[in-house]
Order: structure tokens, then C-alpha cells, then sequence
């Protein structure tokens, strides 16, 4: 049991599996559970920000939509601003995009041209590492941006896709790991 007053198997309870979605063959890890339970969400959002604490963040960069569940609390956890990774034509200003390719097909994430500053660092922040596609794609508009990737957190990792390695060599951490 940790702060939260909660175990990690209990945490494993409450993520849901949702076969054959989006589509066939994809097994969908469901987290509104975990986060519906007031223990659930503290230890995530506590569990991230633990880790990330020693670097130092000026910023946390999350993408649309599930990136917005924790990221601003954890943000907010870290004393960092937060910033959004939109899906395309969300944006009113000048943006800068990067295109990137999932495990079930292709998308694009845009942020604000103005959104970092040269030498921030950021920590890169979204629910699920998969194949690192989009977790990629976000240290690329960090790059762009003129920022830094300090480090990479997830909620869960799908350890067996191989998302990690991608993300190299930038420091990853991820709460909980499925290996199928």
C-alpha cells in the first residue's frame, strides 16, 4: 500500500479491458474507472509526479484527449505550466504539427508556436505508451518548440509494442507495465 492508501493490484482492478476496440484485435486498457475512484486518481497523479520531481519541469506537454485527463494535475502537482497537444485545426494561432503513426492507423498533434520557451524543459506526458508514435511525435514539437524532454511519463505501458525503445534515449518511466 502506498500514500494513497491503495495497493497497485487494487490500481490493476480498477483498469477495465475492453476487447476488440477501436477496432478488432485491439485490446483497450480503460482507466475511467481508476480515475472515477477519488484513491485511484491520487495515486496516479501522486505516482507520476514522484517520479518526474527530479526533473526539474517547467513544463508538462500532453495530447488531446486522453493526455488532458492527468496531465494538468500532474502539472499542477510539479509547480509546471501546462501545455496542449491539439489535434488538428483546434488552434487559433500560429502552430507548429508533427505527424505520426499509430498502432491502428495515423494522426498529426499541433501546438501553439509560442507555447515554450527556448530551453524549457518538458516532460512528456500521456495515459498509454504503446507503440510510442504519439509520445514521439510530442518530443518532436518539444524539439521544435526550442525545448528539452527531460523525461517521458506514462500511466501504462504496453511493454510488449515496443513504444520505449522509440522514445530512446529519453528517460521513461510508466506506473504500470502490461507485458501482453
Amino acid at each position: 500500500m502506498d500514500a494513497s492508501g491503495i495497493t497497485e493490484l487494487q490500481i490493476r482492478d480498477l483498469v477495465r479491458d475492453i476487447p476488440d476496440f477501436p477496432k478488432p484485435g485491439i485490446l483497450f486498457r480503460d482507466i475511467t474507472p481508476l480515475i472515477a475512484d477519488p484513491a485511484g486518481l491520487k495515486w496516479a497523479v501522486s505516482g507520476l509526479a514522484e517520479h518526474a520531481s527530479e526533473f526539474d519541469v517547467d513544463f508538462v506537454l500532453a495530447p488531446e484527449a486522453r493526455g488532458f485527463l492527468l496531465g494538468p494535475a500532474l502539472a499542477l502537482e510539479l509547480g509546471a505550466g501546462f501545455v496542449l497537444a491539439r489535434k488538428p485545426g483546434s488552434l487559433p494561432r500560429e502552430k507548429v504539427t508533427a505527424d505520426y503513426v499509430l498502432e491502428y492507423g495515423s494522426a498529426s498533434l499541433e501546438c501553439h508556436a509560442d507555447a515554450l520557451g527556448d530551453g524549457a524543459r518538458v516532460l512528456v506526458h500521456d495515459d498509454l505508451l504503446a507503440t510510442g508514435g504519439t509520445a514521439r511525435a510530442l518530443c518532436h514539437l518539444v524539439e521544435r518548440l526550442g525545448g528539452t524532454v527531460v523525461g517521458c511519463g506514462f500511466l501504462i505501458e504496453l511493454a510488449f509494442l515496443g513504444g520505449r525503445e522509440k522514445l530512446a534515449p529519453h528517460e521513461t518511466h510508466a506506473l504500470l507495465s502490461y507485458d501482453s
